[in-house]
């Protein structure tokens, strides 16, 4: 099937799962939760396949190790994947809920109502747990979705869809053709072209990646280019605070997007010495003069700048950031508030790791993706992100040229 009659298929069966019930979808959900448990070990062999060749790619220079590092799919992963899923179905349902009711005049009400997005077309990069993510999100959200994975994970990303499809064909009254998934390049070429079809686009991958989807697509696209995340101690940092909070955002996962990479320290913050040697016995490289403070390094190097003030390590934020994620390690309120306040970005913190910006550590069940949009959706993106809303107006015959006339008169009374 080509790709033009995928999104057709795709667009026909948003219209339909727009209307089933929340029964109907969580049931689906615990359906694709129990099949993913039951077919653990036929996902890790797919996944051991792609590591098998996603090595050698390493190896030839084709392949990053921060990719190759996000490709493994481990019993943790797995185990947090179909945990997601299950969480999802305990969530109430984002869709057809009254966002807020107007009386416009007596018997004529004005009601603004959660709805589906409608087709999203998914590309990424590795991270084959994206799969059953997005699907159990576009499930419960009422969204279908194309997606399209990277060839590093091919095999992990078949065998994943193909239980989840194979889960959903069995459930009566479910829509065929809600999950979709192409594999080319020229597939990515057609999606981002077909706008008649497709209502949002999210990446999840490189600054590469989505600075190249941005600017060859007519599609809004929702996701966040880098994840350039800093912390900055205060000179009122605790020190053992400042040392376990640093080392896990930095160690926990240093291929994460919210893995930080860039540290500020007050020049009056008295422990300076302690925690350098401190993250550099915990394997981290430390640079006091990178050629770029806008540098990802997805890695166990971090950069670091001394700052004379909380201004300054705003200002620096502000400048070279991402607007993904950053925090303050301070015990001054005011210094906590300030920061959170004036720093322009999607998740701001006060003593924690910034490995915290996820879907699934927010509660959401899982993410689409962690986007540093201003409009719609920013931070992690889950159910909410995936709605829009329409407006309904329910009347008894009301015509506009009585208002016009002057007849009547709009009471706008919310109720």
């Amino acid at each position: 099937m080509d790709f033009t009659n995928i999104a057709k298929s795709a667009k026909q069966a948003a219209l339909e799962i727009a209307d089933i019930s929340t029964e109907l979808k969580n049931k689906a959900l615990t359906a694709i939760a129990d099949a993913l448990e039951t077919h653990k070990d036929e996902i890790f062999n797919a996944n051991k396949k792609d590591l098998e060749e996603a090595k050698h790619l390493v190896e030839l220079g084709e392949l990053s190790q921060a990719t190759f590092n996000r490709l493994k799919l481990d019993d943790n992963k797995m185990r947090d994947m179909i945990s997601g899923i299950r969480d999802i179905v305990k969530l109430e349902d984002p869709v057809n809920k009254t966002l807020f009711t107007r009386e416009l005049d007596k018997d004529l009400i004005l009601y603004k109502i959660s709805c589906p997005i409608g087709v999203l077309g998914i590309i990424f990069e590795a991270r084959p747990d994206v799969i059953a993510q997005i699907s159990s999100l576009a499930i419960k959200s009422a969204n279908a979705v194309i997606l399209k994975g990277g060839k590093e994970s091919i095999n992990t990303n078949k065998t994943i869809l193909s239980i989840i499809n194979s889960t959903l064909d069995k459930i009566e009254g479910f829509p065929k053709n809600v999950l979709n998934q192409v594999f080319t390049r020229e597939d990515v070429a057609e999606m981002l072209k077909c706008d008649k079809y497709i209502n949002l686009i999210i990446p999840r991958g490189g600054n590469k990646l989505v600075k190249f989807i941005k600017e060859n697509t007519k599609i809004p696209v929702l996701g966040h280019a880098d994840g350039i995340c800093h912390i900055f101690a205060d000179k009122s940092a605790d020190i053992e605070m400042a040392k376990k909070v640093i080392i896990d955002a930095k160690t926990q996962y240093p291929s994460a997007c919210n893995s930080v990479e860039t540290l500020l320290i007050h020049e009056e913050f008295q422990n300076k010495t302690e925690l350098l040697n401190a993250l550099e016995t915990a394997g981290i490289k430390l640079i006091s003069t990178p050629e770029s403070w806008a540098f990802e390094y997805g890695d166990k190097i971090l950069a670091y700048k001394t700052v004379k003030d909380i201004d300054e390590a705003i200002e620096h934020i502000n400048t070279y950031g991402s607007g993904h994620t950053d925090s303050i390690l301070t015990s001054n309120i005011e210094n906590a508030e300030k920061f959170m306040n004036k720093v322009d970005s999607a998740g701001v913190y006060h003593n924690a790791s910034t490995r915290f910006a996820d879907g699934y550590r927010y509660g959401f069940g899982a993410e689409v993706g962690i986007s540093t949009n201003k409009t719609h959706a920013r931070g992690p993106v889950g159910l909410e992100g995936l709605t829009i809303y329409k407006y309904k107006l329910k009347g008894k015959g009301h015509i506009v040229a009585d208002y016009v006339s002057g007849e009547k008169k709009f009471t706008h009374i919310d109720m």
